[in-house]
């Protein structure tokens, strides 16, 4: 038998024989499996086969295959509707303000600080776009509306009146 040498290709065997007018019969598959909601799954398998005339022909043929089946499974498991959401861990909320990330007692704090002394909420904005490089207070963590809080605290905080009874004076009762 005339034989060429091997090249190391995965058709390799096409060049080898001189003599490749003889049918050959492909046989393709393709098989997927995806996630669905409540740890759920689909699959579809597609096998076809599909005949050549000749050796030559069988790389352009296998990828047209594989193109056609990989389409179609995706086109089946998919179908004409939107994909199903994947199954998700459970989210634990334990903030009860959940469009606040900082705590729901800071959240409250800034909020009390900001009516009862009548400061502007674009001025703590402003401090908070100073201090941490964001504007918006719903974003700010713990640590950060902690800082926050000192700061408006020290700046538009009622500070306890000490020693200014009026009735005591330095000591003295008048």
């Amino acid at each position: 038998m005339n034989r060429a040498p091997f090249n190391g290709s995965p058709f390799s065997c096409l060049g080898r024989i001189k003599n490749n007018n003889m049918p050959v019969i492909i046989t393709a598959s393709v098989s997927k499996k995806v996630g669905q909601a409540n740890y759920g799954s689909a699959g579809f398998s597609l096998t076809v086969q599909s005949e050549v005339s000749n050796l030559n022909q069988v790389a352009e043929a296998s990828h047209q295959l594989y193109t056609l089946l990989n389409d179609s499974v995706n086109a089946e498991l998919n179908g004409d509707k939107e994909p199903e959401k994947r199954a998700e861990w459970p989210t634990i909320i334990r903030n009860a303000s959940p469009e606040w990330k900082c705590s729901e007692k800071q959240r409250d704090l800034i909020l009390k600080i900001i009516n009862e002394n009548e400061v502007d909420r674009a001025d703590v904005e402003s401090l908070s776009l100073e201090m941490f490089g964001n504007s918006d207070l719903k974003s700010l963590n713990k640590l950060q509306a902690s800082g926050l809080l000192d700061e408006m605290l020290n700046r538009w905080g009622k500070k306890p009146s000490r020693g200014t009874n009026p009735r005591f004076s330095a000591g003295r009762f008048k």
